[in-house]
Order: structure tokens, then C-alpha cells, then sequence
């Protein structure tokens, strides 16, 4: 499993900050926040951010992410014009994917089978503007109340019907426990489905009051990771995986020894399940 860091993790450091303390905890690999990318191209050139992960040894894992992707009405074209963007940059640097992101429910009174078939028509559109670069789209669920894609076997539902081999899947512990997915619902995903793998935990709350803010370092709260990791194990997941932490509190720490700390937490977590690279 090649593990990674994750850019949301140091929010408020930048992206040279970012792939040097990767490097220097030992990740092998960094899933880039979109805003620091944007920042940093806008005083350098793609062949200067590709010569950055190079000379680190760091290898680009993710762009992360395109938001709020559905029942966008006429501002779509924008979406489209981001997938072309964020395809650009990931082709010139070797970036495999783009992560995206669902949107809110537009109406509660929806049906299920409309929120499919938005899903099915735009992540078909938009993975064929990223097979132009490439890459592929990694779709995230969210956990959140509000988000109309919630669970794995939701997303997973979406992915298959789409039936693209660049159109995947990312799993993040943090919303897969706060959305109310069951745990058998991991045992019957297709591996090569899932994209990306998000290694994360949570504050002891109700989990209506879960926020990107009660994340905290894999192993010190309420997520049954090793459950989730034996099941991810057992279906023969070996993917990537990331740290990926929103918690202002340790975006006031310092970025190197956050990302000591991740690493040696995240190994704790999947060593008993996956050979770590």
C-alpha cells in the first residue's frame, strides 16, 4: 500500500512546505489541496511544480478536488472548465487522479433514482474530459447530513452504472462512519473501483454533530479503523491511502512534526493489514 500525505492536513502551510515535510517523515507520495497548487502556479510554471515533487522523491497522488459537481444548472460549464484545468496540471506532473465531489440534496423530496442519474450523466462527462489528460476521477462520498451521496454503497451503485475505468471511488473513514455506512457494505466493493483511501478519526460526538474539525490522528478516537481496514483487506483493496486531517488545531502545529506523528499513526493502523510503502 503506498501511503501518503495530504495537503488538507497543513492547511495553512504551502505546497513547497507540504512535499518537503513529506518527504522528510518518509511518505512516498502527496495528495495535493487544489488552492495550493493554484497558489503556487500563480508565480511558477507546471514544469518547476513537476521538478518540485522530483527532486523530493514525493510522488503526486491525488488533485484534490473538484467540489459540489452535480445540479449545477448552467454554472456546470465551470465544472467542466475546472476538469480540463485540474487535467492539464495532472498530466504534466504524473498525477493519476482527480478527486471529486458530490453536492448537496437540492430537494428532499428527490428520489433516489434522479440523484443516480445526475450522477451517472456528469461523472460520465466529466470522465471523459479527464481520459483526454490521462487521468482519473476518484468520486468521494460525504458523510455529511446534507450531502445527497453519503455511503459506499451509494457511490459504488453510481461508479458501477457510469462503467468507466477511469471513473472510481474514494473511501474516507472520517464521512464512511459519520454517513451511517454499514460495514458489509465494504465487503462488497470491487477493489479496482476504489481510487483512493482516506485514513482518518473522530472526536466520541453524536454523529450529526461531526464536522471536518473533529478529525483527529488515525487511532486516537472513535472510528472503528481496524474493522474497516481487515474488511478493505479481505476484498483485496492495496491501493493508495492518505492522511487526511482538516483539524485547525494541527494546522498550528509545526508541519514537519505533524507529519512525523501522522505517519507513525497511520502505520499503527495498517501494518497488521497491508505490506506499507
Amino acid at each position: 500500500m503506498l501511503l501518503g500525505f495530504h495537503g488538507a492536513t497543513t492547511m495553512l502551510a504551502d505546497l513547497e512546505t507540504d512535499v518537503s515535510v513529506s518527504a522528510r517523515a518518509g511518505f512516498r507520495a502527496l495528495e495535493l489541496w487544489a488552492a495550493k497548487v493554484e497558489r503556487y502556479l500563480a508565480h511558477h510554471s507546471l514544469d518547476d511544480l513537476a521538478a518540485l515533487f522530483k527532486s523530493h522523491g514525493v510522488l503526486p497522488l491525488t488533485l484534490n478536488s473538484i467540489e459540489f459537481i452535480a445540479f449545477c444548472g448552467s454554472e456546470y460549464a465551470l465544472i467542466q472548465a475546472r476538469c480540463h484545468e485540474f487535467g492539464r496540471i495532472a498530466q504534466a506532473i504524473g498525477c493519476p487522479t482527480i478527486v471529486v465531489v458530490p453536492s448537496p440534496t437540492p430537494d428532499r423530496n428527490l428520489a433516489w433514482s434522479d440523484v443516480v442519474a445526475e450522477y451517472v450523466t456528469v461523472l460520465g462527462d466529466l470522465g471523459g474530459i479527464a481520459s483526454r489528460y490521462g487521468v482519473k476521477l476518484s468520486f468521494e462520498f460525504l458523510g455529511f447530513g446534507w450531502c445527497s451521496v453519503r455511503t459506499p454503497r451509494a457511490a459504488f451503485e453510481i461508479v458501477e452504472r457510469v462503467n468507466r475505468d477511469n471513473v472510481g471511488m474514494t473511501i474516507d473513514a472520517a464521512h464512511f462512519y459519520g454517513g451511517g455506512g454499514l460495514m458489509q457494505e465494504l465487503d462488497r466493493l470491487d477493489p479496482r473501483r476504489i481510487f483512493a483511501f482516506h485514513l482518518d478519526d473522530l472526536e466520541d460526538t453524536p454523529k450529526e454533530a461531526i464536522t471536518d474539525a473533529t478529525r483527529l490522528l488515525p487511532g486516537l478516537g472513535v472510528i472503528p479503523l481496524d474493522d474497516i481496514c481487515r474488511r478493505l483487506e479481505a476484498i483485496g483493496y492495496d491501493g493508495p491511502c492518505s492522511i487526511e486531517l482538516f483539524r485547525p488545531e494541527y494546522w498550528q502545529w509545526d508541519p514537519g512534526e505533524l507529519a512525523v506523528k501522522a505517519r507513525a499513526a497511520a502505520l499503527e493502523v495498517l501494518s497488521p493489514h497491508f505490506f506499507v510503502s
